[in-house]
């Protein structure tokens, strides 16, 4: 089957949005069981259309072929904090990726997870006109490392450019883990969310195959 890399953050008590309750333990019921507590957009998560538009798609109808197939890894170089990500920064992937293309931006921002802080709020965000010049490609997916395509702090940027990517119908895929690990620039991609009714967004968990 190839080589399988795990590109899923692992949900923790320390992360925003997590919360574990005991609901059972093993003394006192025979078994071990948690309550979970969690933020719709926590960790490795997806976002649905609804996330920005009362009237869009939910989770529980994303379209699960887009969520599954080829996908270019793309290197992202020299992004500072804060920085944006222009269609200059593809490279030569500006020739190679076409209509129904999944696409994953490797920044290396993964590695900061655990600094919560510079994490969200020093992100490296998709320009407006990245965002649209994929809505104009139409890809059917764009994953990214850090939690979110655009600054959680900046509401008109954050509203934009996510809703350029979602009423293009492309698939957001936030939080991704270990892209550094990937050895190809293309590789099989899987995420799939939690099938969550009426969802504006959920984790995911995504892994690539190699080979």
């Amino acid at each position: 089957m190839g080589r399988i890399v795990d590109l899923t953050l692992t949900l923790n008590k320390d992360m925003r949005g997590v919360i574990f309750d005991v609901a059972k333990t093993i003394v006192r019921n025979g078994s071990n069981a948690r309550t979970l507590h969690l933020y719709s957009h926590a960790g490795t998560h997806m976002d649905a259309p609804r996330h920005f538009d009362n009237k869009g798609e939910t989770i529980d109808a994303v379209d699960l072929e887009a969520c599954v197939g080829p996908a270019w890894v793309v290197d992202i170089k020299n992004v500072q904090d804060k920085g944006l990500i222009t269609i200059f920064h593809l490279g030569e992937f500006r020739k190679r990726i076409r209509e129904g293309d999944r696409v994953l931006l490797r920044t290396g921002w993964s590695r900061l997870a655990d600094d919560a802080g510079r994490y969200r709020d020093n992100l490296p965000r998709i320009s407006l006109e990245l965002a649209e010049w994929f809505a104009e490609k139409k890809i059917r997916l764009l994953g990214v490392e850090p939690p979110s395509v655009a600054d959680v702090n900046n509401r008109e940027e954050l509203t934009t450019v996510h809703r350029t990517l979602l009423e293009a119908g492309i698939v957001v895929v936030e939080g991704l883990a270990n892209l550094d690990q990937l050895e190809s620039d293309q590789v099989q991609f899987i995420a799939l969310p939690l099938k969550l009714h009426g969802g504006d967004g959920a984790p995911a968990r995504a892994i690539a195959i190699e080979g």
